[in-house]
């Protein structure tokens, strides 16, 4: 995926931004809502190389964490009220 003029990284910086604390999204959901559909991995690189942003509200589809970075996902998104067991969070029920 071509970021043309920076609009694919502008539009998901703002959806990752607008991701309230205490919430969570996928890397597909902020790439279809940012406009990119199927740009997921488009997404974890950005936030892999853009500094600043809420990374850990960001997670898989399936709920993992971010490999080699679990602990400090888990405690960042247990400080914002997010159950975390085993290293995952369940998708599709109540944070």
């Amino acid at each position: 995926m071509t970021d043309d003029g920076g609009t694919f990284t502008e539009a998901v910086i703002t959806v990752i931004e607008a991701i309230p604390a205490g919430e969570i999204s996928t890397y597909g959901e902020v790439a279809a809502e940012a406009g990119f559909p199927g740009a997921a991995r488009a997404v974890g690189h950005l936030l892999r190389t853009t500094h600043g942003l809420p990374w850990w509200r960001v997670i898989s589809t399936n709920g993992r964490l971010v490999p080699g970075l679990e602990r400090e996902h888990a405690q960042r998104l247990r400080a914002e009220g997010i159950t975390v067991t085993q290293g995952k969070v369940r998708m599709g029920q109540p944070t």
